[in-house]
């Protein structure tokens, strides 16, 4: 149960907020576009990272932590209080937010 893992010698932990920037390719053109979200779960070779969009939408997206497609990784923030857990799948449980 990884908590923590490197990228670009910076090293992310679970509950932060970061920005993905990834390549998109289409047909012969190439695109970055950004994924903005919580990690909530690091794995041996991936990382899962959610993001809320409108009307209480809730997009996961895996990433896998070596591959070329990732540009770049940026930490808006570090949690408000120390992460205790290995995942925080809680947090896909809307009903555990609003209370």
């Amino acid at each position: 149960m990884a908590i923590k893992f490197n990228f670009q010698d910076k090293e992310y932990c679970i509950g932060d907020s970061i920005r993905v920037n990834y390549k998109i390719k289409e047909k012969d053109k190439e695109r970055l576009q950004a994924f903005d979200g919580v990690i909530i779960a690091i794995k041996a070779a991936n990382f899962v990272v959610q993001k809320h969009a409108t009307d209480q939408v809730v997009v996961e997206r895996i990433f896998p932590k070596i591959t070329p497609w990732i540009e770049s990784i940026k930490k808006l923030r570090s949690p408000k209080t120390k992460v205790r857990r290995a995942k925080l799948y809680y947090l896909r449980d809307p009903k555990a937010k609003t209370l």
